[in-house]
């Protein structure tokens, strides 16, 4: 059965603490291309694909807001940082699709 990550953040959110200067990661699971076409400035990018090998690239000790496009490869890479022992992860809902805040890339 499907099971979704409990824990979620909305885009607002997000947005207000990258505002804020809160110390956390910002985590873009999207392939490289989707992510050099435009992502949030201070995100790091990681495609789902290669999380599991590449999660030490990421501290446990910090709040790991993911996004992607939609909502879905984020929820798929919260609940595998969440098995990987990552206790403060949060689905960013609904993703770059909707995202109003501010973007590097190439658009």
């Amino acid at each position: 059965m499907f099971k979704n990550h409990p824990y979620i953040a909305s885009n607002e959110e997000v947005n207000e603490k990258i505002t804020a200067n809160k110390d956390m990661i910002v985590l873009d699971v999207r392939e490289e291309t989707e992510y050099a076409f435009s992502h949030v400035p201070t995100s790091k990018n990681i495609p789902l694909g290669e999380l599991e090998a590449r999660a030490d690239e990421l501290s446990k000790d910090k709040e790991v807001y993911i996004i992607c496009r939609t909502g879905n490869r984020s929820d798929v890479a919260a609940r595998q940082l969440t098995n990987l022992g990552f206790s403060k992860v949060y689905n960013v809902i609904p993703g770059m699709i909707q995202w109003t805040g501010e973007t590097e890339g190439k658009s």
